[in-house]
């Protein structure tokens, strides 16, 4: 679904037309062909997309993605959803993001080396300027930015670097934490309950879906259902998930980690407290909200409920936890990594969780106001504040 709806957040904020140009626009879109020799007969080439969306709050946030699907269209709307997950958070960040047009797991490692290097050869001036951060995104992880980190030879140039390399110590779990937080407190929110016994669906089981089940599991929670690209496994009683962490680990699957199967499709339609998908974008749509059966959504994965989906889900009662808000644990976390290589301060695991679980904590009491008072969703509301945190920005800039 589109990040933000100016026109509905209009009815509710004052958004002059020259705002509203910024908003709708990028502030910068750049496509580079990344082009590497990797042996005398071979050349490695391919499609870069480089997006800024806005940066008034600060300079552009956003990971780079590695995906042979991946468009300038994703790109942008990735880089929006930034500006506005980080501005609702109120970390000093604005909105960017990386695509690479590649499918990851048919390099190598030395093409993989070799790649990043150029990457870095041609967004030199803004990532040694500092007004690109990168960090992981799908298709990439710590050891590229590490890559990015020994080319720049600025630490506070890229964020989650392996924790030997300036990285973050709980920067891995960081978004799945924040996901798990963001149940625990609409569990109690919305249904009176607490986390301890309720049950959870999770689509997705990559790191923000593993993550979310493990600490939703550790802190009492009934982890009944859980799925990948390959399978989907069902428990009323409850899974292991320790024990399907490390299954995944081994074998890059849970297709055979036994249990009941179920596909995806039946998994979005449990009868649960929670559901958290997890995996990809659009997954609820028209098509499949009406099946949705359970009390509260919690998006774990930017944008998989569509514009119509979640009029249905709205209608039906079922209260919903934005993306922008629910997995904005690993922005959190990526501010702290950036703040601490300019401060040179050391940060523990927990102090990293305590920061994550304060903030979205804070700004889910502040939706939940801006909701009650303008009698809307969690979405619209949680979009109220992005949008009006950034225009404030822009005019405290001059921009406006």
């Amino acid at each position: 679904m589109e990040s933000v709806n100016l026109d509905k957040i209009s009815k509710y904020l004052k958004i002059s037309d020259n705002a509203r140009f910024l908003l709708e626009h990028s502030e910068k879109r750049a496509i580079f062909t990344l082009t590497v020799r990797v042996s005398e007969d071979r050349i490695l080439a391919a499609e870069a997309y480089v997006v800024y969306h806005n940066t008034a709050r600060g300079p552009a946030k956003g990971g780079i993605r590695l995906s042979s699907h991946v468009t300038l269209e994703e790109t942008t709307d990735l880089a929006e959803r930034m500006t506005w997950k980080t501005a609702l958070v109120k970390v000093p960040f604005g909105g960017g993001k990386t695509g690479i047009v590649i499918e990851p797991t048919t390099m190598t490692l030395f093409e993989r080396i070799n790649l990043f290097h150029e990457y870095v050869h041609l967004m030199q001036g803004d990532l040694g300027a500092g007004a690109y951060v990168p960090a992981p995104d799908l298709g990439s992880g710590p050891q590229d930015m590490a890559i990015i980190y020994g080319e720049t030879h600025h630490l506070e140039s890229v964020t989650g670097k392996p924790p030997r390399v300036g990285g973050l110590p709980g920067r891995l779990e960081a978004t799945g934490r924040g996901v798990a937080h963001a149940a625990r407190i609409a569990l109690n929110t919305f249904l009176g309950m607490p986390v301890q016994g309720a049950t959870v669906a999770i689509q997705g089981f990559g790191n923000v879906g593993s993550w979310s089940a493990k600490f939703l599991a550790d802190w009492g929670a009934k982890v009944v259902a859980v799925s990948d690209v390959t399978a989907g496994i069902y428990d009323s009683k409850g899974l292991n998930v320790d024990r399907l962490k490390g299954f995944h680990l081994r074998h890059g699957e849970i297709k055979d980690a036994g249990g009941e199967r179920l596909t995806n499709a039946e998994l979005l339609g449990l009868e649960v407290d929670c559901l958290i998908p997890a995996a990809v974008e659009n997954v609820i749509t028209a098509e499949t909200a009406g099946n949705v059966r359970a009390s509260i959504v919690v998006e774990g994965a930017n944008g998989p409920t569509t514009a119509a989906a979640d009029d249905i889900l709205a209608e039906k009662g079922i209260k919903v936890v934005p993306d922008i808000l629910a997995n904005a644990g690993g922005v959190i976390a990526s501010y702290i990594e950036w703040r601490k290589a300019k401060s040179g301060s050391i940060t523990g695991r927990e102090e990293v969780f305590e920061s994550i679980e304060q903030l979205i904590g804070s700004t889910f009491e502040e939706v939940s106001s801006v909701a009650a008072e303008n009698r809307t969703t969690h979405r619209t509301a949680a979009q109220i504040c992005a949008v009006g945190e950034v225009i404030s920005a822009m005019h405290d800039r001059g921009w406006l």
